[in-house]
């Protein structure tokens, strides 16, 4: 029998070793999914869910204010106050996710005015309002009103007069920052203008508050909620 040329033997090899190696290599390829953005939200690396709920206290060693205008120290004082909020959507960075926000409260508040002698309540009026948290640079947190009417608050004083209630609504935009930092939201002098109420309410109030950290409630250990 004659023998083969010896080129034949690795010739045939080298075909076969091609002909297996395609199709496994094409099939890799086809099972690589293809790569997908991380949401805007996350909490403990996880996705946050639509429907989840966050919730966030003041951040320690802060109180929430309503002064009378954006430089003074004079208004009311809340030493304890809480954030919550249900997610709509959270989609792929970049991008914005948004909320309905269920629940503003304060508590412990008390007055640095003449005449106001205590506080009986300081209630935010008209929720849910929207809420959007944009991924963008400086991570800004856009409130605004909702179905029951534009953002308000209400106030009301124990006086050397009686009791009196004074009535605000927002003036302009709703608007604060997320800080991953602390896992927190930041609002500085969101301007609210009387708009009912006694003769003795000052003309307008200017709300600061910072509350952190945020959490996922609706996950076991609620992880702190991060902005991508």
């Amino acid at each position: 029998m004659r023998a083969l040329p010896r080129w034949t033997v690795p010739a045939a090899l080298a075909a076969l070793a091609l002909a297996a190696a395609a199709p496994a290599s094409a099939s890799a390829s086809a099972a690589l999914p293809a790569d997908a953005a991380g949401p805007v939200l996350t909490a403990g690396g996880a996705a946050v869910a639509a429907g989840d709920t966050l919730a966030a206290p003041l951040a320690a060693g802060t109180s929430a204010t309503f002064y009378s205008t954006a430089t003074s120290t004079t208004g009311v004082t809340c030493a304890t106050s809480q954030y919550s909020a249900g997610v709509l959507t959270n989609p792929a960075a970049p991008g914005v996710a948004t909320e309905s926000l269920t629940g503003l409260t304060f508590d412990s508040c008390t007055a640095d005015v003449t005449g106001v002698t205590s506080v009986e309540s300081l209630t935010v009026d008209t929720l849910p309002y929207g809420v959007s948290v944009d991924d963008a640079t400086g991570l800004p947190v856009t409130l605004t009103g909702g179905s029951a009417g534009p953002i308000q608050a209400t106030a009301v004083l124990d006086t050397w007069f009686g009791t009196i209630t004074c009535t605000y609504q927002l003036s302009g935009a709703f608007t604060g920052t997320a800080d991953n930092g602390g896992n927190s939201l930041t609002f500085t002098n969101e301007h609210f203008a009387k708009s009912g109420g006694s003769g003795l309410c000052p003309a307008d109030g200017y709300f600061s508050a910072g509350y952190g950290p945020l959490t996922d409630t609706s996950r076991s250990g609620a992880p702190a909620v991060t902005v991508n």
